[in-house]
């Protein structure tokens, strides 16, 4: 039985909700020991499902703007130092969101959306979320995903983009470890995406 993906949904115009400082993200509340089974488990579930395809596209303007991934980086490196910066951001979106549109299972929650707009808000949370900045003002996950979630959004559309965000990451080159970190603080927005 092959591993459940772990869902991401970002259709919103923005995430103002309660993440603490990027680097401590994945899961503010728990000890150690307990991040790190949940990060395995999610680097299972998520990154070696998606390496078993190999997709061995990989963007140019990404891969120009990555830097070598050090895996044995200080503590103190956040993922998005980790995984190129900006233009590691703005490929990764980019890509994305072609993958997103091309979706039959989640492109009718976009159909009425502005996708300049949305590449820039989605760009501003990938950065804050992944220690990039340290603050994001737009508006909060409950309040943007209310009218997917009353469009009937749920929990099998959150792995679907979940499986794209995965799949773009592993496009871009991005080393499993550092997918498993990405699905671990998708996974920490659920149930706000979801309004539960």
């Amino acid at each position: 039985m092959a591993a459940p993906l772990f869902g991401l949904f970002f259709i919103c115009s923005g995430a103002a909700f309660h993440l603490r400082q990027p680097s401590r993200v994945l899961f503010p509340s728990a000890d150690q020991t307990v991040r790190q089974q949940r990060q395995l488990r999610l680097t299972r579930g998520v990154a070696l499902q998606v390496s078993a395809r190999g997709d061995q596209d990989v963007e140019e303007s990404f891969k120009a703007g990555m830097t070598e991934p050090d895996n044995r980086s200080p503590a103190g490196d956040s993922l998005y130092v980790r995984i190129g910066g900006a233009a590691a951001v703005e490929a990764a979106v980019d890509r994305f969101y072609t993958k997103i549109l091309a979706d039959d299972r989640v492109k009718r929650f976009f159909s009425e959306t502005d996708m300049k707009k949305q590449r820039s808000h989605m760009g501003k949370f990938l950065t804050f979320a992944f220690g990039g900045s340290s603050s994001y003002s737009e508006r909060g996950m409950r309040e943007a995903h209310k009218k997917p979630v009353s469009q009937g959004m749920d929990e099998t559309h959150f792995d679907a983009v979940m499986e794209n965000l995965a799949a773009t990451l592993k496009d871009l080159g991005v080393p499993d470890d550092l997918i498993g970190e990405a699905a671990a603080i998708a996974l920490s927005t659920k149930k706000d995406v979801l309004n539960q």
